[in-house]
């Protein structure tokens, strides 16, 4: 196959006599797409911006007659390059955003951001399960599973999906449940972009009008204590509050708070569900860790949940790279110190652990593709491509090998790389994603990306 298919003006006719949304080649102003990695290239043959579902089994049906492949797009996280031998559909016309307070669900077209369905569920008293940013796209956080700030407590936002409807690599329009094609049901959640591509689901809303939580901020010369007590307390907590710790070298510009900028700061972020001054008297420890230089804890509306992580929106270079644990002892917090505490002078902008276990380790009342629920934690570092280091995040994830399970979160595993794709899967789901695949993509129309083959 070439990276570049040869353009034919016909071809590129009879694609847009196919679809109600707009076609748009490398000389159009449309064709334009940069994701929030603007480190990865996105150079796709034709980008579609598909007006419905009709629209993107349309372009599964050209890509198939003209063995070419269909990569999607909604907000760019997580995305993987896209060459010349692609079509890349962009779903933001896929829009719908209802929400059904009788049933307490929402009904999310695969272009809509999890900061739309706050919007619209909240004032309802329900809450969307949503990632620790609220930008990202709803479809492509499910398709990897979902690790959220109630992650502890609630479990995988994956599993508090209701349906799911798909066009498959073989062009088909199809509606998956637990109960119809239960086994698309399955792959879809958990398998990313392997089986299909999601045109809208109906998701769960959960009646959480308020949470208790927010963010410590801590100098990077308190890091060792800070670090120390908080895995102490983390490794302890009862399902109903989630947390995570973030070691954070951000630089020193417009955007970001004066006393993070330019230095080494260590995050502690909670996020807690039911009675709050329970909540406040199991955290109220957090803060004696140090002298917090920015932020608090307290009740907050759920509308708020993304200020917990305070994740950057602005799009930017970056490499990024995860892997779960198997423990976080203490031997495992002295490594982590010394490849990302204040001794390392040169490292990743942000190292982040996330402490899985609770809800998330439990049998989920229906299967799914999402592997490695049975890890302590998630460690992910982000750096700024084209810094001083080759790779960032190298050097911390070798010295936390010893405690690596050698799996990977798929949300966290945004790689066309093969070796990195398949630590995202147990042996038997990656050859029964496999087996679905060349069911229903026999002609590997969506084997672009983060899939599995």
């Amino acid at each position: 196959m070439t990276s570049t298919r040869s353009v034919d003006q016909a071809d590129i006719a009879a694609l847009r006599r196919a679809v109600r949304g707009s076609v748009h080649r490398p000389t159009d102003p449309g064709y334009a797409t940069v994701g929030f990695n603007v480190a990865v290239a996105q150079r796709p043959w034709a980008v579609v911006d598909v007006a419905d579902a009709a629209d993107v089994a349309a372009v599964v049906g050209f890509a198939a007659a003209n063995s070419m492949t269909v990569s999607v797009w909604a907000t760019g996280h997580g995305a993987t390059g896209v060459d010349g031998h692609s079509i890349l559909v962009r779903t933001s016309g896929l829009d719908v955003c209802e929400v059904d307070p009788a049933t307490r669900t929402a009904r999310v077209g695969a272009g809509v951001r999890w900061q739309q369905v706050l919007d619209a569920a909240t004032p309802l008293g329900l809450a969307p399960l949503c990632g620790s940013a609220p930008a990202v796209g709803v479809a492509g956080f499910l398709s990897g599973g979902g690790i959220g700030p109630l992650v502890h407590t609630v479990g995988a936002s994956s599993d508090h999906v209701r349906s799911i409807t798909v066009v498959t690599g073989n062009g088909a329009l199809i509606r998956a449940t637990p109960e119809c094609n239960p086994e698309l049901f399955w792959g879809l959640r958990g398998g990313k972009a392997t089986l299909g591509l999601i045109v809208e689901v109906v998701i769960d809303l959960l009646p959480i009008p308020e949470i208790f939580g927010g963010a410590l901020y801590f100098d990077g010369e308190q890091a060792e204590a800070v670090v120390r007590g908080w895995r102490r307390w983390a490794t302890e907590l009862p399902r109903e509050i989630t947390s995570s710790l973030a070691l954070m070298r951000l630089p020193a510009m417009p955007g970001i708070p004066e006393p993070l900028g330019g230095r080494l700061t260590v995050a502690v972020r909670v996020a807690a569900v039911g009675d709050p001054r329970r909540a406040a008297e199991l955290c109220s420890g957090l803060s004696a860790l140090g002298t917090p230089v920015l932020g608090g804890l307290g009740v907050m509306p759920y509308a708020r949940i993304g200020e917990i992580h305070a994740d950057p929106t602005t799009p930017m270079p970056v490499v990024e790279a995860g892997v779960l644990l198997g423990d976080l002892d203490e031997p495992a917090v002295d490594a982590l110190l010394a490849a990302a505490g204040p001794a390392s002078s040169t490292g990743p902008v942000i190292v982040e652990v996330r402490m899985l276990g609770g809800a998330f380790a439990d049998e989920p009342p229906v299967r799914s593709a999402l592997c490695h629920r049975h890890a302590t934690a998630h460690l992910y570092t982000i750096g700024l491509a084209g810094g001083p280091e080759a790779t960032p995040g190298a050097g911390v994830l070798d010295a936390m090998a010893p405690w690596a399970t050698g799996g990977e979160l798929p949300n966290f595993a945004a790689s066309a790389d093969a070796v990195r794709i398949r630590r995202c899967y147990d042996e038997d789901t990656f050859a029964w994603l496999a087996a679905l695949a060349a069911q229903h993509d026999p002609h590997g129309v969506l084997h672009v990306g983060q899939v599995v083959r």
